[in-house]
């Protein structure tokens, strides 16, 4: 999977706008009217995880959780953050310190009221090593997150830089400072939980009490999740459709033909045998945008052959021997745009002239140089291996990146397949995944911490974050700390460029592509907009009669 947890966005950018108004609550409507009852199918496929928000890392659990909870903050399609439950996020000078005012009046679709302390049990919960949640290192800068770190310690201690102040105020002191934490609270590990979870973790993931614009209706593994629309919900996110039914599918081209035959509402990612005619396709509508997807090939720093100067040159040649630009416009048709850097082009700081960046470029003789430079240190031997799942979108590129390295590098080279997302998550998140692996982040908030600290620092390895490839370097994480004292944005960027000079450097992923948003609706789909994480916003969705 592409590993991602993100938090939806309650702005919108309309991709498609149909005219017609939409339909009244009560009373008959005629053909052409929205319907605010209306049932709404979307594609996914199993999430990997129970549907608890600090241990959700897959695609599939985080268009269900964030549609189940609201949290502090969202961003928009732009990237321009929005405060939700938050009423004001306050930084000191130096990032040390944070004072967050909630929102008065803030329930879950129990009745139970958010508070304050809602947050901080949230965060410590979550934070805290023996509970085994996913998104723990996300919560890696708050004072205290060191001594919760044993698995098998108190399961209720907390995160002691976390201080209730009242019902509505929280303080959060830093253990070092963090720049980004504003923006960091928009990750889905930082959502909220009610009181009740905590009596059975694993029974609430399987059927979650949330604070969002809808309710859990019912989950039935390996076949989908309905959620209905909460009457009670009063935040910014309010539903314009009755409920949401989530469909598992082992292939996204099934998913296409249900979304050509009317059987399927929206279908979120293109299979990449449609590429080429999608977009004429007369039964369907469209939906392109650019979008914050970055992809990569992780190369786990244990793999025999690519340690020191040896595995450096062979980076360098497998890097060098990847022709984007002819995958990305005969496989991909266009649908994405060769990496530059380590960032999404949406995100600020984003640039193609990094130093090092050259090693993203195709150049054959070059690869082979390098290739033969490691052998004289060590003789190649087996079969290089790219794991991915086969209920993806991967097979194709994956085929033709194989084929380039057997071609220019003149070795054997295989693909590692994995039978659907969930099986293949699981092995990555296990560290049983023994060759190369498609990878790629796609931050929940727009900020070069959530690519190059998230995927990339030490802090975040040994599965206590998305650096699953285990890399780690005292100098790259000195330079990221450096950038976190520095409240002013603007300021931290050169740090950032260096941070990723010592990425291009090292390559502990070879840069691929940035993926654009490429989707289809059912033309009985009034509007599909799509947010910030190149999903769309599920809630703003509508159906004709």
């Amino acid at each position: 999977m592409t590993n991602l947890r993100s938090y939806l966005a309650a702005g919108i950018l309309p991709l498609v706008l149909m005219a017609g108004a939409c339909g009244s609550s009560g009373g008959s409507r005629v053909q052409g009217e929205t319907d605010p009852r209306a049932a709404i199918s979307v594609n996914n496929t199993e999430p990997t995880a129970p549907l608890i928000p600090s241990s959700t890392n897959d695609t599939a659990g985080w268009k269900v959780v964030t549609q189940l909870f609201d949290g502090l903050v969202t961003f928009d399609a732009k990237g321009r953050q929005t405060l939700v439950q938050a009423k004001s996020i306050t930084p000191n000078q130096d990032a040390t310190q944070y004072t967050i005012v909630l929102r008065p009046g803030l329930r879950f679709s129990n009745g139970e009221m958010i508070k304050a302390k809602t947050y901080a049990d949230s965060w410590s919960f979550a934070a805290n090593a023996a509970n085994g949640q996913l998104g723990a290192s996300a919560f890696s800068t708050i004072e205290g997150y060191d001594r919760i770190q044993d698995e098998h310690g108190d399961p209720k201690a907390t995160l002691s830089g976390l201080e209730v102040v009242d019902d509505l105020t929280l303080k959060v002191a830093m253990a070092r400072p963090d720049s980004s934490f504003p923006y960091k609270v928009g990750d889905v590990a930082f959502l909220p939980l009610p009181a009740s979870a905590y009596k059975d973790i694993k029974a609430f993931g399987n059927h979650p009490v949330g604070n969002g614009p809808y309710r859990f209706k019912s989950w039935v593994p390996n076949q989908g999740i309905e959620l209905e629309r909460d009457p009670s919900y009063k935040g910014p996110r309010k539903a314009r459709n009755g409920s949401l039914e989530f469909r598992d599918y082992q292939s996204l081209d099934a998913a296409y033909a249900d979304a050509q035959a009317g059987r399927l509402d929206v279908l979120d990612t293109v299979p990449v045998s449609r590429l080429k005619t999608f977009r004429q396709e007369s039964a369907l509508q469209p939906l392109v945008k650019p979008g914050p997807a970055f992809r990569s090939l992780t190369v786990p720093q244990a793999l025999p052959h690519f340690q020191g100067r040896e595995g450096a040159l062979r980076r360098q040649a497998l890097s060098r021997a990847i022709d984007r630009k002819g995958i990305a416009d005969k496989v991909f048709a266009g649908s994405v745009v060769p990496a530059s850097d380590f960032l999404a082009p949406t995100i600020t700081g984003h640039a193609g002239d990094i130093t090092g960046h050259e090693v993203v470029d195709y150049d054959p003789d070059r690869a082979r140089e390098l290739w033969k430079d490691a052998d004289a240190i060590s003789p190649w031997e087996g079969t290089l291996r790219i794991a991915y799942s086969a209920d993806g979108t991967d097979k194709d590129w994956v085929d033709a990146v194989l084929h380039g390295y057997s071609k220019v590098l003149g070795i054997k080279a295989d693909a590692n397949i994995f039978p659907t997302g969930k099986e293949f998550n699981t092995a990555v998140h296990n560290r049983q995944v023994n060759s190369f692996f498609n990878s790629g982040l796609t931050s929940d908030y727009p900020h070069p911490e959530g690519y190059l600290v998230q995927g990339y620092a030490s802090s975040q390895a040994d599965g206590k974050g998305l650096n699953n490839g285990d890399y780690k370097s005292g100098e790259y994480d000195a330079i990221l700390a450096r950038a976190a004292t520095k409240v002013d944005l603007d300021k931290s960027m050169e740090d950032y460029r260096q941070a990723q000079t010592v990425l291009f450097k090292d390559l502990p992923a070879l840069p691929l592509w940035y993926r654009k948003v490429s989707a289809v609706a059912g033309k009985q789909v009034r509007d599909v907009p799509f947010g910030y994480m190149g999903l769309p916003v599920y809630n703003r969705i509508t159906k004709q009669v």
